[in-house]
């Protein structure tokens, strides 16, 4: 399709992540003219691979497969991409309110006051989670009380010792990419239904963090991408959709796409910069507003070798260090070299964006190193991503409801405005903010097409 030129499709798709990658190959599979459009010059969206040092590849973005994540297990098979397990031989490392621990499992030796903290609050939020669907949270008994309650303020009232609120939070920080003060415990608790519970959420081994990619993640949007071919239009950035009631006009710079149907799959916050005639419903556009994206950066550095493994270290830690508050050995699967992860998410991410790029690199480099040593301190390579300040996604992992934002705004998260569908990781309803829900979402997108358009 040249410059300046229109095109005829049944679908228009907004956004070459996993969800429209997704959405767009079930479609044309089913016999439908799709075009998808991307305002970057790459497929992936969320998901992005890095070279560090002699070729050794490092995920920057999303980058786990966990225990029950199916859709991307069948991806992946069906691409021909292997996947391997996370690396989590050895001692996980706490080191939170100047108390420094070596344990194994998910759950540090604190004191039995502290451990029963953390089971009774953990079961709390099951118990809290079962009676909150993730199709219709705001429709869930207590929704109006939990939705005007940050998560923040539950643990506050829920959990006794300072430790265990500390725990909580910043599993917070890497989870949703905020802090606790920041959350609606409504939407904690969405996120726990669409993952099944509270702990695939936080787990290496049977939770989310189980599995890893070879070649990364992003293998597999760009594999969606060769089989969609030159449906797939990048740097073209949608500014403007025209709808009626049969019937959409996508426009991208110079391209133009008159379609029967459009999916809009990329963060809502993204969503609402493109301009809509006639406008949006007010309750979809006050979500646009509502649900924000989490602020996270992704670290990574370096190593001749993983050398932590050889001291009886798996590379998982916990840590109020800061500013990295959670680390994963995130190693080739051979082991020929090291790669330590760092997250850096919430409120500390925020404080970095002030930072010069050698400050921000200075400042997780002395956290690697309180945790594993002066050999932490000296890096053969070294990248990060700060996604707050990616102009695609404007922020990761995912994105979250403050306080009062389901029971407002939530029913029009997934509802077609028209011949508008919505998809992304957001409006999933089985791991939510997850490849896996990605997935889900453009799988329920196409579906709803698929029963509309013949």
């Amino acid at each position: 399709m040249a410059a300046g030129s229109s095109q005829a499709a049944d679908v228009a798709v907004v956004g070459a992540g996993l969800s429209g990658l997704g959405a767009a190959k079930a479609l044309a599979d089913s016999g439908h003219e799709v075009v998808v459009l991307e305002a970057r010059d790459r497929v992936g969206g969320r998901l992005l691979n890095a070279d560090l040092g002699d070729g050794v590849q490092v995920d920057l973005g999303g980058q786990w497969v966990g225990s029950d994540h199916t859709r991307v297990q069948g991806l992946a098979a069906e691409l021909g991409i292997g996947i391997f397990p996370q690396y989590g031989k050895g001692r996980n490392l706490l080191d939170v309110a100047g108390t420094r621990r070596l344990y194994r499992g998910t759950i540090p030796r604190l004191g039995l006051g502290v451990l029963w903290d953390v089971f009774v609050a953990r079961r709390r939020i099951a118990r809290l989670a079962a009676g909150v669907s993730a199709e219709r949270p705001w429709a869930a008994e207590r929704a109006a009380e939990l939705d005007g309650q940050t998560l923040a303020g539950w643990c506050e009232a829920n959990v006794r010792t300072p430790i265990a609120r500390e725990l909580i939070g910043l599993a917070g920080r890497t989870v949703w990419g905020t802090g606790p003060e920041e959350l609606s415990m409504l939407h904690v608790l969405f996120y726990v239904s669409s993952a099944g519970s509270f702990d695939k959420l936080v787990d290496t081994e049977g939770g989310a963090q189980q599995d890893r990619l070879v070649g990364g993640a992003q293998a597999l949007p760009l594999g969606l991408a060769v089989s969609l071919g030159d449906r797939v239009r990048l740097s073209s950035p949608v500014s403007r959709i025209e709808h009626g009631d049969d019937s959409v006009r996508v426009f991208a710079g110079e391209v133009e796409v008159e379609a029967q149907r459009a999916i809009v799959a990329v963060p809502p916050a993204i969503a609402a910069r493109i301009e809509f005639d006639p406008p949006l419903p007010a309750q979809r556009q006050l979500l646009e507003r509502h649900l924000r994206p989490g602020t996270l950066n992704k670290c990574v550095a370096l190593y001749e070798e993983p050398f932590w493994r050889a001291d009886g270290l798996s590379g998982e830690s916990v840590t109020d260090i800061g500013p990295v508050t959670l680390t994963f050995d995130c190693s080739p699967p051979d082991g020929s070299s090291g790669v330590m992860l760092g997250f850096v998410g919430g409120p500390e991410a925020r404080e970095m964006e002030a930072m010069a790029p050698a400050d921000r690199r200075d400042a997780v480099l002395a956290c690697f190193e309180k945790l594993y040593g002066p050999r932490a301190a000296e890096p053969v390579d070294y990248a990060e991503q700060a996604w707050a300040g990616e102009e695609w996604s404007g922020g990761g992992p995912t994105s979250n409801f403050g306080p009062g934002g389901w029971t407002v705004t939530g029913p029009a998260l997934r509802e077609p405005v028209g011949p508008i569908h919505w998809a992304g990781t957001e409006t999933a309803t089985v791991w939510s903010g997850y490849m896996e829900g990605a997935l889900q979402a453009g799988e329920r997108a196409a579906a709803e097409i698929l029963r509309s358009v013949r």
